[in-house]
């Protein structure tokens, strides 16, 4: 990616992926139910992993999990599992595959108790996205208060592999937390005030 635009440090060095998702996605406010349900597994699966693995694993996570349909995924059994875990187009560990199909049937019940995902996700930034003002993303926690609680209560939902620095990474992908450092490019468009 040869432009001039300032992006965070991060993306620097990276592939075209890696420059695609910075500029397309990451960090623009997400209200759609399916997609927040992809973002929480494609940050669990990121886990111990780089993030250019998952990128290049994302199309295959959509194709073995039903375009993160959460109602089909909800319905997977024991053969369907099995089967997740010999594909190699995801990453085949048994925890994150069957905390996948967990967090499909958590979702539905959070749908039927706050009408959706979507509304009781965004309560733990009060259902806008917080600003930060970071200069370097060295100064980017891997985690917060507002993270901390999301997972506790996650967890105590049932959700699974769905530790506080998972989701911080969460809201940062999905636009809770703006996190562009602010001489990014990015930074104002995923402020959340066009969202």
């Amino acid at each position: 990616m040869c432009d001039n635009k300032i992006r965070c440090e991060w993306v620097n060095g990276g592939n075209d992926l890696y420059y695609e998702y910075h500029d397309k996605e990451w960090g623009l406010p997400v209200h759609d139910d399916r997609l927040l349900f992809e973002f929480l597994t494609l940050e669990a699966a990121q886990a111990g992993l780089s993030w250019a693995t998952i990128l290049n694993k994302r199309e295959g996570y959509r194709k073995a999990f039903d375009n993160f349909d959460i109602n089909k995924v909800a319905e997977y059994d024991e053969a369907k599992i099995a089967e997740l875990l010999d594909n190699p187009d995801i990453v085949c560990n048994k925890l994150k595959v069957n905390a996948t199909v967990v967090n499909a049937r958590q979702i539905i019940e959070t749908q039927k108790e706050f009408g959706s995902f979507d509304q009781y996700i965004w309560q733990f930034t009060g259902g806008a996205t917080k600003n930060n003002q970071w200069k370097v993303m060295s100064d980017v926690p891997s985690s917060t208060a507002d993270s901390d609680a999301m997972s506790k209560d996650l967890k105590k939902r049932g959700f699974k592999f769905i530790g506080t620095t998972i989701c911080y990474a969460f809201m940062q992908a999905t636009g809770m937390v703006n996190d562009h450092t602010v001489d990014c490019y990015r930074y104002a468009p995923c402020s959340g005030e066009n969202a």
